[in-house]
């Protein structure tokens, strides 16, 4: 399994940024596709984005589509999610997740290594 850290998360008034970051351990991170859910009190844990192995290739939720951008630097291990014209409704604890096999980029059961959750509360 590979081992991941988020950062960035934070408080931000309606309308404002925030760019999270999950740096990932391993020498094969630039292998895995890396995705970002996100979970609010009483709710599941739902799916925002994700990115393909090489980077060419990126996925949303409808719901953040055109404000939410997700990219990757294998370089560093890093995977970011850059959040703008952020709502109420994004505030959630927000997950990084790598995915080593098979399956749909879109689903939860499909990620097999986790970070640990960082929050974000955005204000109205």
């Amino acid at each position: 399994q590979v081992q991941l850290v988020e950062s960035g998360g934070g408080l931000v008034q309606a309308g404002g940024s925030l760019r999270l970051s999950c740096a990932a351990s391993g020498r094969i991170f630039r292998s895995y596709v890396m995705g970002w859910f996100r979970q609010a009190p009483g709710k599941e844990r739902d799916f925002v984005a994700a990115i393909s192995w090489n980077g060419v290739s990126t996925y949303y939720a409808d719901s953040v589509k055109g404000r939410f951008t997700i990219s990757r630097d294998s370089a560093k291990n890093t995977v970011y999610l850059q959040m703008n014209s952020l709502k109420p409704e994004d505030t959630a604890v927000y997950y990084c997740a790598a995915k080593t096999r098979g399956g749909s980029y879109y689903t939860l059961a499909s990620y097999d290594s986790w970070g640990q959750g960082t929050q974000v509360t955005v204000s109205s």
